[in-house]
């Protein structure tokens, strides 16, 4: 396989994980949405739920990237969960125009979706 066509397979690979991540991220948010309206659930634990939401989603587009690559599996896993902070960065850039919270909450949520990916491609 040609180098250029083998770039245009891993990035419909990622596409294809992130798309994903972020469909069972909102089948998650609007479980989410449908409990706090029906349960009044208070905001410490709606903002743990979130990260948890975040987490789960990143290991799911880690399994799905890493049964597509089949090598170097944890680091497609990374990859993606870093993706997938960098479109959660920009989507909260462009709706709010500023960042919510501060830098370690930021730098936390990274953390947290490249270990999610990570992890996913490791057990892929």
């Amino acid at each position: 396989m040609r180098k250029k066509e083998q770039n245009e397979v891993w990035i419909m690979w990622m596409v294809k994980a992130l798309l994903a991540a972020y469909v069972v991220t909102g089948i998650l948010l609007i479980i989410l949405a449908l409990a706090l309206y029906k349960f009044e659930l208070n905001e410490k634990i709606v903002s743990a739920a979130i990260v948890g939401i975040y987490v789960v989603s990143t290991l799911i587009g880690g399994v799905i990237i890493g049964k597509l690559t089949k090598s170097k599996r944890y680091l497609w896993g990374m990859v993606l969960g870093i993706l997938y902070f960098v479109l959660l960065l920009l989507i909260t850039l462009g709706v709010y125009r500023t960042l919510n919270g501060d830098g370690v909450s930021i730098v936390t949520s990274l953390i947290l979706c490249a270990g999610g990916g990570m992890t996913g491609g490791m057990i892929s």
